[in-house]
């Protein structure tokens, strides 16, 4: 039995619904100039107020509502899980879109092929140069992540197979999708006490076998796997920290993941805080 088979043999097993899935990015962490700081405020409102936007093109923009406080600002490609909506997560989506972020959420509940994920991608990319348009010059499209729950997770990795992707956050990710294709950073997601995306099969295997990038994976303690549903409960602050340093170059992000004075890795929040050499690699903060 094959890597791929295997995986999803185990998911079956445990009557796991899934999708289809492949690969990752790597980030460059200069940075988007002229985006507020927060500090170090990753769980708590952004200094952006939120709007939300039908694409018309099966998406759900959420999105600052007065663009241009980042100059351009990044995007972030957004799965559901399995059934579910954009809606669903709407308080974690807009939690993003006030941290700067430009969030373009499939309005699908079977995103985990990532092709969804990648056309609003799409959208935003012919909105940016299209007259007329809101978004008409303020998308960043080189800084570009994708994240997601459950299905959505596992088309999170298939996104970040895409040149265009920089880096992916896998929430409770379903079994598909090949990540020994992601070419950036990954952070892996898991919930302790998740029954469906089982740590032990589904998530830290993938971790582990992510060594060609600098890969972190955070197990949170206590969790279900509901629990980025919503405002992305205690995933909300460690995704944005994330995303603040790999698309914003927000260098008080550094240091939540990476040097010898990281953060997360001794926090009572996480069961499990693991990092790979690439990663343990990445220097510190100042």
């Amino acid at each position: 039995m094959d890597h791929r088979k295997g995986l999803v043999a185990r998911a079956l097993a445990l009557g796991v619904a899934v999708t289809l899935l492949p690969a990752l990015s790597e980030v460059d962490a200069s940075a988007s100039p002229g985006c507020p700081s927060v500090g170090q405020a990753w769980a708590a409102p952004g200094p952006f107020a939120v709007a939300e936007t039908p694409s018309g093109a099966g998406h759900t923009l959420f999105h600052p509502a007065r663009l241009g406080g980042c100059r351009t600002h990044p995007v972030v490609l957004w799965g559901n899980g399995s059934g579910s909506t954009p809606e669903t997560y709407a308080g974690l989506l807009r939690h993003l879109a006030s941290h700067g972020f430009i969030v373009v959420a499939a309005d699908t509940g079977a995103s985990g092929s990532g092709r969804e994920m990648l056309a609003g991608l799409d959208h935003v990319t012919a909105e940016h140069h299209r007259p007329g348009s809101f978004l008409r010059g303020r998308v960043d499209l080189d800084r570009v992540g994708g994240t997601g729950h459950s299905q959505g997770g596992a088309g999170a990795i298939v996104t970040g197979a895409d040149p265009r992707v920089d880096t992916v956050v896998p929430i409770q990710p379903g079994p598909f999708g090949d990540h020994r294709l992601l070419h950036g950073p990954a952070f892996y997601l898991a919930g302790q006490l998740d029954l469906v995306a089982t740590p032990l099969l589904l998530v830290h295997p993938r971790y582990r076998e992510s060594g060609h990038v600098p890969a972190v994976y955070g197990e949170l303690a206590g969790a279900g796997h509901t629990e980025p549903t919503g405002n992305g409960g205690g995933y909300r602050g460690p995704v944005t920290a994330w995303f603040r340093f790999h698309l914003l170059g927000d260098e008080q992000a550094r240091g939540v993941f990476f040097g010898p004075d990281c953060t997360s890795c001794a926090a009572p929040e996480w069961s499990r805080f693991e990092r790979n050499a690439r990663a343990q690699a990445v220097p510190g903060g100042r």
